[in-house]
């Protein structure tokens, strides 16, 4: 059953509904996993992307904070969710196609701006939650999966703008990129954006502080599509929708998005 997956951090499904509605139309992809819905599930408009045949959704949300929704015209099952960390946050859900395939979908805290637990809290809930996943993924080895989400780190030196200056930049430090790495190997996820895109700068993500994040270009790839082994070869045409980024009232993140024949 080939298909086709996005990842998209929204920064709000309610005030950003007419965006995710004009992605689904003009791209139209099976499934859609959207990040950051800042909104209980019952608030969410989801008649808005039912009238365009998105009649399957699975997802966990929260007042004004998180929230990850997985919207899809394919039948899903609800598999559930993990807290992480214990935090209380909305920030994972899974749902299981016809195929058997699973989809986790991820919002990784963004772990504040000072990278030291002694001094930031969030940092610190930032990385018990990647070492939450790792020891999840160890316990439970995943088969036939697929893990997207915004997890706010730019693991590669390529995967950002700047690699020396923002070495001591939250999202890019040693220290985070360990952390994740450890995370992917403890389910042997394979990054299926660098597998179709194996050189070359590439972003997901471009700060609201830029005058002119365009001409600026000072992105960062927080945004990610991983499938376990069994299936990583059956990923392919990977792109991530730049333009999105320039769209009326934006999000700060652009799609990413992956095909899979299985």
């Amino acid at each position: 059953m080939p298909f086709t997956l996005a990842t998209w951090n929204i920064n709000s499904i309610r005030l950003r509904a007419a965006l995710v509605a004009r992605l689904l139309r003009e791209e139209a992809p099976d499934v859609l996993c959207l990040q950051e819905c800042k909104s209980p599930v019952d608030k969410m408009p989801l008649d808005v992307f039912r009238a365009q045949g998105y009649t399957h959704c699975v997802a966990r949300g929260q007042k004004g904070y998180n929230g990850v929704a997985i919207l899809s015209r394919l039948p899903l099952e609800d598999c559930g969710d993990h807290d992480f960390a214990d935090l209380g946050h909305a920030r994972h859900v899974a749902a299981r196609l016809e195929n058997g395939v699973t989809i986790h979908n991820f919002y990784v805290p963004a772990g504040g701006d000072i990278p030291d637990r002694e001094k930031n809290e969030k940092f610190g809930q930032k990385l018990d939650y990647l070492t939450g996943m790792r020891d999840h993924f160890h316990a439970e080895r995943p088969e036939r999966s697929i893990l997207v989400g915004d997890l706010n780190i730019a693991p590669r030196e390529d995967d950002v703008w700047n690699h020396k200056q923002l070495l001591k930049v939250v999202s890019h430090t040693p220290v985070e990129v360990a952390q994740m790495a450890e995370t992917q190997d403890a389910g042997a996820w394979v990054d299926v954006t660098r597998k179709d895109i194996p050189e070359g700068n590439l972003y997901s993500w471009w700060s609201y502080r830029s005058p002119d994040w365009d001409a600026a270009d000072k992105g960062r790839r927080l945004d990610h599509v991983w499938a376990t082994r069994d299936i990583a070869e059956a990923a392919h045409s990977s792109r991530i929708l730049r333009a999105v980024r320039g769209w009326e009232q934006p999000s700060d993140h652009a799609p990413v998005f992956a095909s899979f024949d299985l």
